[in-house]
């Protein structure tokens, strides 16, 4: 669950929840209990909370335990039913939203802080306020449970791993894990605000400059597919921790080079990434960008783009739709170290003057810039357009690709 705000806890008021069925009461053995936290399922695979608590009783505190202890800043003190009714939601409204946010059904361990009870009773509170409908806030708990599960993956699998390593003979990791999480934790949970924050704010300003509310869902996008050419092979050919290195580099590489142009990648596929531009101009440089960076790259396999630019559904940062399949599709057919866009986009470049119609434009382009006492190099076409033939796309009948490429400037 989260915490309050910054994402410290704050201790329920006086009175919220001392009626929750003894919740906070100490066990038989005159202690308070200590937990896992959220309803995660990590007691369920450490054998239950029965085993965690003869394991303390022992006199133990395994290293997750503590851990989670330390992250979440709050003891276990409810169940689920007595953390519902503590929030002052139905349990199964509850459960809805825990299961939306990705934690494991526990039964009624006692696993759960003043921090979930918090949770529940701001997203109720939402609902409550008329801001947002039930399923509007279920959808809220399942794209931030989403988001944060993979970004707590691949910090802890790529970035604690390796700083966890001992650093001196005779430290183990054990030791220096919790005191490194204890250092990096109020770090990475300022960082993590700070990009949501502005990435919620380039969201917010594109939403209000579409032209109508129709638009805000179903906008007209440039849509880009960038793939690796043979990477099945390659899984079998290479050791995983190659395979492993490659689909890092050309993520990083993809993510960097679609952000620096701006546009916005939409999630990564192992060998695949899935962008959007607001604009053809914006989309057919980043995929002749990816084409030019990787060529180079002797590590790395060919590539082959698909743009296409259309009408786009936007779900939980997410896209859908047949401008999205069209890209998809053309990605399939483009040749090695190829962009191939759609009709919709090459209308759209020609129409910004991103690319010439013919040479004869261009020809008249340069007389028109001598006869004005400008240079002919003041004529610059960014791209340059080749229809090729048309064919059927399986589910989309027959479309006309085209093959961009970077204009050569005179």
């Amino acid at each position: 669950m989260t915490a309050d705000g910054g994402g410290t806890p704050r201790s329920v008021e006086a009175g919220e929840v001392s009626g929750a069925d003894g919740a906070g009461e100490a066990d038989k053995g005159g202690r308070t209990e200590r937990g896992t936290g959220v309803p995660d399922g990590t007691a369920e695979r450490a054998g239950g909370p029965a085993e965690l608590d003869s394991v303390a009783d022992e006199g133990g505190d395994p290293l997750a335990l503590r851990l989670e202890a330390l992250i979440l800043g709050a003891e276990r003190r409810y169940t689920p039913f007595q953390a519902a009714r503590a929030a002052g939601v139905s349990m199964d409204l509850a459960a809805r939203f825990w299961r939306a946010m990705g934690f494991a059904d526990i039964g009624q361990a006692k696993a759960l802080t003043e921090a979930d009870v918090l949770a529940l009773r701001r997203l109720a509170g939402l609902v409550e306020a008329g801001l947002l409908s039930e399923p509007m806030a279920v959808q809220v708990a399942r794209s931030t449970g989403q988001t944060t599960a993979r970004l707590a993956d691949w910090q802890i699998d790529s970035f604690l791993e390796g700083l966890t390593e001992p650093q001196e003979p005779g430290l183990t990791r054990a030791e220096i894990t919790y005191p490194l999480v204890e250092l990096l934790l109020p770090e990475l949970e300022e960082f993590l605000i700070y990009v949501w924050r502005r990435q919620l704010a380039a969201a917010t300003g594109r939403v209000v400059q579409a032209q109508d509310d129709a638009e805000m869902v179903d906008r007209r996008l440039a849509v880009g597919f960038a793939d690796l050419v043979g990477f099945t092979r390659l899984t079998r050919r290479l050791e995983e921790e190659e395979l492993g290195e490659l689909v890092e580099a050309f993520e990083t590489t993809a993510a960097d080079l679609v952000a620096a142009h701006g546009g916005r990648l939409i999630k990564t596929l192992g060998d695949e990434v899935l962008y959007a531009a607001d604009d053809a101009g914006t989309a057919a440089e980043i995929g002749i960008r990816l084409i030019e960076t990787l060529s180079h790259d002797e590590t790395m396999p060919e590539l082959r783009v698909g743009i296409a630019f259309g009408t786009v559904t936007t779900r939980m940062g997410d896209v859908f739709g047949t401008t999205v399949n069209l890209a998809s599709r053309l990605t399939s057919i483009a040749p090695k170290d190829a962009v191939l866009v759609d009709g919709a986009l090459a209308e759209e470049l020609l129409r910004s003057g991103d690319a010439p119609k013919s040479e004869a434009e261009v020809a008249a382009a340069v007389a028109a810039a001598e006869a004005e006492g400008r240079p002919a190099s003041a004529v610059k076409y960014r791209f340059a357009l080749q229809p090729m033939w048309q064919r059927p796309v399986r589910g989309l009948g027959v479309v006309e690709p085209w093959l961009l490429t970077r204009r050569e400037q005179g």
